[in-house]
């Protein structure tokens, strides 16, 4: 199995995850605040889903687009603004879903060249297909420890499934 594959599959298995981690929430453990981190379940999710959307741009820019400008964005603002807060639970996972399947489709048929194309990041600097499909499987990573959290402190704390060995 090459790296490529390795990651591609660990990128797959991001939905299952996400619908595991968030099962069997209420509309109370959704809106409350508990620790850690500042924002609620419904706001972290809403977060993953607008941030797997913005990386399939990204990394769908970097396959077909010589060196592309991959823009920046103030997730706060967002989560502010466009009222994360009220979004439904079930639409953010969905999203999710659906945009890691639709982009797990075009990795599978991308080269180890396509992997190796870079965009130029306005805030990290150049960063490879590679690197994109890794940073995004370790955002979902990063942010399940907050979610796993939250839950623990509403007590409604579920065990951790990883499917996929932790490096």
């Amino acid at each position: 199995m090459s790296a490529a594959t390795d990651l591609i599959d660990r990128y797959a298995l991001g939905p299952s995850t996400l619908e595991y981690a968030v099962y069997g929430l209420s509309e109370e453990h959704l809106r409350a605040r508990p620790g850690p981190g500042l924002w609620s379940l419904a706001e972290l999710v809403s977060h993953l889903a607008d941030s797997d959307a913005v990386a399939s741009d990204r990394m769908k820019r970097v396959i077909a687009e010589p060196e592309p400008t991959l823009l920046a964005y103030d997730e706060n603002a967002w989560n502010d603004r466009l009222r994360m807060q009220e979004a439904p639970l079930d639409q953010a996972v969905a999203l999710f879903a659906a945009n890691r399947r639709w982009t797990e489709r075009i990795l599978r048929n991308c080269t180890d060249a396509d992997f190796a194309r870079a965009g130029n990041h306005t805030e990290k600097g150049r960063v490879t297909l590679a690197e994109l499909v890794a940073m995004y499987v370790g955002h979902l990573d990063y942010h399940l420890k907050f979610l796993y959290g939250k839950r623990a402190n509403l007590g409604v704390a579920i065990q951790p499934r990883y499917t996929y060995p932790i490096v």
